[in-house]
């Protein structure tokens, strides 16, 4: 079989889609590595706890975690190239993220069979693999040249991501993402084949909530639940905090996430006062704890933007967690979210991007009538067995890369 290496951006923890793909190659009897940057102590040791059990290998190519030899320098050379990119439109490999040359060395030493890159860093590695005529592959978990806030866009260069981009969806041999809408864009943009479509899942096999503790204070009333690495602004809870004053019915609010240091503690003053004592904050926990944690609830929210065009055709995971959980979600009216609405029964209650009446509107719906809370979260199970589970969606990763190992490798300009 195959070596196949997957890079990433940062730690293993935090990239539940590569670790998926790399069980699944591992699984159809390929050798897999992933390689990947240490930043953060806490993560660190998340990462080695998944690997204790893990059929494939990671590989830090750089640490910079605090007091760490070379981190002050890594860190520093991203300030200077973030800064050297807004004030004179300078570009350099730094100005991607941490290691990315790092991340290139590593990745041709190994010389593996297939290399797939995640992250916009990534993009510039399997780039300049292509030169070296190495087989590469690309996972669109994001359209990176299309998923920014419009304040951020200026800081960011986006011609040469978008460059990068187009270059790896013509030229890749393993190209996928996670949603037809997305899938379709992408192929319009660059005038190619739409990648396949490997929806971002879990596997049905985590779903365990008896095996984890509760996040509810009370359990007499219903709990909404929302998730995300950050919490800060631009994830959909202005609009949420804005309709909390219509919300007509007891219920608990649980937000989890690291309070995001640019505006997250400005954005959390705006919940109301009335209801600041009903709103609970978590930490982030390891993926294996994670299902368990929001089946104790009852709504998941995924109120995106359809604004931003990467984040109005892909669907998130966090969607996908909610269906896995047995919850009902509320979710805004992005292409990529209808895509999977209109394959999941009640489970999904769509309503108009940033609309708080319609926000306010649907959840009083939800939290008046019992029994249609209750047919949403039978739904949002009998979708994620039947269909939205990582069980049925790993066949396609293992299928993509068979048909990229069989081509024959692309030759160097």
């Amino acid at each position: 079989m195959a070596t196949i290496r997957i890079v990433i951006a940062g730690h293993l923890c935090n990239a539940p889609r590569p670790q998926k793909e790399a069980a699944a190659l591992a699984g159809a009897g390929h050798r897999v590595t992933i390689q990947g940057v240490w930043s953060n102590e806490v993560f660190a040791q998340r990462d080695r706890m998944l690997l204790r059990n893990a059929p494939f290998a990671f590989e830090p190519v750089a640490d910079i975690r605090q007091g760490h030899p070379g981190a002050l320098r890594h860190r520093f050379a991203c300030r200077v190239a973030s800064a050297l990119y807004r004030r004179a439109r300078i570009f350099t490999t730094a100005t991607l993220g941490y290691a990315i040359r790092a991340q290139l060395a590593e990745a041709r030493a190994a010389h593996a069979d297939l290399t797939i890159v995640h992250s916009e860093g990534g993009l510039w590695v399997g780039s300049r693999l292509l030169a070296d005529g190495l087989r590469v592959g690309v996972d669109f978990e994001d359209w990176f040249s299309a998923d920014l806030l419009s304040a951020d866009r200026a800081a960011r260069p986006l011609t040469r991501i978008r460059k990068l981009e187009r270059e790896l969806l013509r030229r890749a041999s393993y190209r996928v993402t996670t949603s037809a809408a997305l899938a379709n864009a992408l192929a319009n943009d660059s005038d190619t084949l739409a990648p396949a479509i490997v929806y971002n899942v879990f596997p049905w096999a985590e779903r365990n909530p008896s095996d984890a503790a509760s996040d509810r204070r009370d359990t007499s009333v219903p709990s909404i639940h929302w998730f995300s690495q950050t919490i800060g602004p631009g994830r959909g809870l202005e609009g949420f905090f804005a309709a909390m004053p219509k919300i007509l019915f007891p219920c608990e609010v649980h937000l989890r996430g690291q309070i995001a240091a640019a505006g997250g503690k400005e954005l959390l003053e705006t919940i109301p006062e009335d209801w600041r004592d009903r709103v609970h904050y978590h930490p982030t926990v390891d993926n294996e704890e994670l299902p368990g944690r929001i089946a104790g609830h009852d709504i998941g929210l995924a109120l995106e933007t359809d604004t931003i065009p990467s984040r109005d055709l892909t669907v998130t995971n966090k969607l996908f967690q909610y269906l896995l959980g047995g919850l009902a979600v509320v979710a805004s009216s992005t292409q990529g979210q209808r895509e999977i609405a209109a394959r999941t029964g009640r489970a999904i209650h769509l309503l108009p991007p940033g609309n708080t009446d319609a926000i306010a509107a649907v959840i009083n719906s939800l939290l008046a009538d019992r029994a249609l809370l209750d047919a949403s979260k039978r739904d949002a199970l009998d979708s994620a067995q039947r269909e939205f589970c990582w069980e049925k969606q790993s066949a396609a990763v293992v299928a993509e890369a068979a048909r990229a190992l069989s081509a024959l490798r692309v030759e160097a300009p």
